[in-house]
């Protein structure tokens, strides 16, 4: 998982499913879902994908802020 302290992965179960979340801080305060999906059977599914699309998508943020 990446060390970065402005993104994270929240998993929230919903009845017999579990639904995972990437999350963004953007005040102390205040939390932005950047990307979520859900229908995972175990959370051990949910935490998978998530860690796999955090990495993808810190590496697609970083790409984008190194071409501005």
């Amino acid at each position: 998982m990446s060390n970065s302290k402005k993104f994270d992965i929240r998993l929230i179960e919903d009845g017999a499913t579990w639904t995972a979340q990437i999350t963004r801080r953007k005040t102390s305060k205040e939390t932005i879902i950047s990307k979520s999906q859900d229908g995972f059977a175990s959370e051990t599914e949910a935490k998978a994908w998530a860690d796999i699309e955090l990495v993808s998508f810190l590496a697609t943020i970083t790409a984008r802020n190194k071409r501005r």
